[in-house]
């Protein structure tokens, strides 16, 4: 009977594609899926630590952990990720039922580290979490969870050191793959039936930065647009400081690139944007989306925006809700600020109180969810072209899928079959916040 895997993950799309990182590498190994973690052989545990809410969460699901080492000595137990890198000695220390600890750096040669600790006789714990080590590319298997679409990582790392962020700290320095390994990785999936990638980075728009290439995100999204049997190609996260004219034009000019924009601008004050270390004006801001919307326009633009930052005055939420209803996103991605220890914003004195933070935000999800309803609302009559994504969650009658630009689009399943990743045009009929409703087109 083969051994068993079950992996829980925490956090971010990065980890997500970490995550299937360690699966291939397990099922290269012979290790089969277990539905029920208790019954694995191996459990490993993804973690996450941009906020501490999540920690607490996370050390709650290794807490679990002890009892079911102690009554099946021979499972292992790893713990991977950002907390894995930040806190791995202390949790090794915390939590005995821990086995392995491997740092972000270390995902591409799990296997081998794996590997060497079935095989060891004395079953040593140990911490990998050397963040100098160069992620090594990837040659084995990959479990996606999705049948057609993929996360590609393009680079590791990041070099902006936001005050809020902890993610440079355990992350380390952007390290960028070579175009021809993500182009080998795409081509490979797209022949597989993939037909939708999203390329991965802390900041895509520095790609190549670090080996003193210009212009080498926009290459790379050329190369990658020609892919034969690719369908969608999208990718996150940008930096608005980074994101350059030449990228959009190219993005505008491609066939397969979604003309999704995801800009975080996080505040809407030149003040706060100072000092959360972003890099740019909030004119610089509103001049880049003034270029998009020039060369691409119908462009869903979204965005992430922090409230309550340390220092943040009334008159700086203003001008954060002014930007809002300037820009007049699709969507904004709306979050309290809480204090992440071991980043400079945690040691700032001016913190706002939580009471304030939660009125101010209630104040700017109303006025984004009204925009996001305009936004919506003028797609009423269009045709749009969505990616079919399956049965809906609630009713296996309706069915789901996204547009270029993201969009959630919903339609009854009528008479019709379709497929999983397949085109299929859609003529909206409703409009509502968060998504849209129509019917499918012959």
């Amino acid at each position: 009977m083969s051994k068993t895997y079950h992996i829980i993950n925490y956090g971010c799309q990065m980890n997500e594609s970490d995550s299937e990182h360690f699966a291939g590498q397990l099922a290269d190994l012979g290790y089969g899926y277990a539905q029920d973690f208790h019954q694995a052989d191996v459990v490993l545990i993804n973690t996450c630590c941009v906020r501490e809410s999540a920690e607490k969460k996370i050390l709650g699901k290794i807490g679990e952990m002890k009892a079911i080492k102690a009554a099946n000595p021979s499972k292992v137990i790893c713990v991977a990720g950002c907390m894995a890198q930040k806190d791995g000695e202390k949790l090794l220390r915390t939590y005995p039922q821990i086995d392995l600890i491997i740092g972000t750096a270390h995902v591409n040669n799990f296997r081998a580290i794996f590997q060497s600790y079935v095989n060891s006789k004395k079953k040593d714990k140990k911490i990998f979490s050397d963040l100098q080590n160069d992620p090594q590319e990837f040659d084995g298997s990959f479990v996606r969870k999705s049948s057609f679409s993929a996360w590609v990582p393009i680079m590791y790392g990041c070099n902006n050191f936001c005050t809020y962020c902890i993610v440079p700290y355990v992350r380390g320095r952007e390290r960028s793959r070579s175009k021809e390994s993500i182009i080998a990785e795409i081509t490979k999936a797209t022949l597989q039936g993939f037909k939708e990638v999203t390329l991965l980075g802390q900041n895509v728009n520095s790609y190549g930065n670090d080996q003193k290439q210009v212009n080498a995100f926009s290459d790379l999204l050329k190369a990658v647009d020609n892919i034969p049997g690719i369908e969608r190609v999208r990718y996150m996260t940008s930096h608005p400081r980074d994101m350059s004219e030449d990228l959009v034009r190219t993005i505008a000019a491609s066939k397969h690139i979604c003309k999704h924009f995801h800009i975080p601008v996080q505040s809407g004050s030149n003040k706060i944007i100072k000092a959360m270390n972003r890099g740019y004006t909030r004119e610089q801001y509103l001049e880049l989306v003034a270029n998009i919307r020039k060369y691409v326009p119908d462009a869903v633009v979204t965005t992430d925006i922090i409230v309550g930052f340390p220092g943040e005055t009334e008159e700086d939420f203003a001008a954060t809700l002014q930007l809002v209803d300037e820009v007049c996103y699709d969507v904004a991605y709306t979050f309290i600020y809480s204090k992440r220890s071991g980043t400079p914003a945690a040691k700032l004195t001016e913190q706002v109180p939580l009471a304030v933070k939660k009125e101010r935000l209630n104040r700017l999800m109303e006025l984004q969810n009204n925009n996001s309803l305009v936004r919506n609302q003028a797609l009423v009559g269009k045709v749009l072209e969505v990616l079919v994504e399956g049965p809906s969650y609630n009713n296996p009658n309706i069915w789901s899928g996204r547009t270029d630009g993201n969009k959630l689009v919903l339609w009854p399943l009528a008479d019709r079959k379709y497929t999983i990743g397949a085109k299929l045009n859609v003529k909206i009929e409703a409009a509502q916040t968060w998504l849209l409703k129509g019917s499918a087109q012959a």
